[in-house]
């Protein structure tokens, strides 16, 4: 009986310490996060709000909902739809520097038909790896990495998700499932997480993190 309970006791020992869930969103506010909209006629609170246990935005004008904490190495979980038209959104990791517009981050493209492409606004890549990326991609002011297989993406209605891997200076991004990229010697490993407003109602929910 005492090998039994030690046993035991050693188990949830073991399973407390194993990779635990940081849930981003509680379901019911927005408390741990920062709305940014860039035109002072919006109001933030209907811009980016709690919706039945999702985040959602209407999308329009242009802006986005950051963490207030800041985070590196890990796991993130997110899943996203468009209930109606699908346009364009991104995931923010990284995110750095005074809130404006564009801030410093690197994205994991929500764009209809592009999920899996990765995004640098502002310096975030070695100086070796920008030149190459700025080689490829027609505007050097944001450079792109292309997604590695074509899209898979549900249509608007239906849950998609990205599982994100952040560990030191490589950023690997899958797709419902699907290994769509990875960026290695990012110079920014450390930043907030954030999600876009780019022109039409999108929504997310299960957003975590692990360790």
């Amino acid at each position: 009986m005492r090998s039994l309970f030690i046993f035991t006791a050693v188990l949830l020992l073991v399973s407390s310490c194993v990779d635990k869930k940081e849930y981003l969103f509680n379901g019911e506010n927005l408390d741990g996060w920062i709305v940014y909209v860039n035109d002072t006629t919006i109001n933030p609170d209907s811009y980016f709000y709690a919706n039945e246990g999702m985040i959602e935005t209407i999308g329009i004008p242009l802006g986005y909902l950051r963490t207030v904490k800041e985070y590196s190495n890990y796991h993130l979980h997110v899943e996203w739809r468009y209930p109606e038209e699908p346009t364009n959104s991104g995931i923010f990791l990284h995110t750095s520097g005074a809130d404006k517009l564009w801030p410093n981050h690197f994205q994991a493209q929500l764009k209809h038909e592009h999920a899996g492409d990765f995004i640098v606004h502002g310096e975030g890549l070695s100086a070796e790896v920008r030149d190459t990326v700025y080689s490829s991609t027609a505007d050097p002011k944001k450079p792109i990495l292309p997604k590695l297989s074509p899209a898979k993406e549900k249509p608007a209605g239906e849950w998609n998700s990205y599982d994100i891997t952040c560990l030191g200076s490589t950023i690997e991004i899958r797709v419902n499932g699907l290994l769509q990229n990875k960026a290695t010697n990012c110079s920014i490993t450390k930043g907030g997480i954030g999600l876009q407003a780019e022109g039409s109602k999108i929504q997310f929910r299960n957003l975590w993190i692990k360790k």
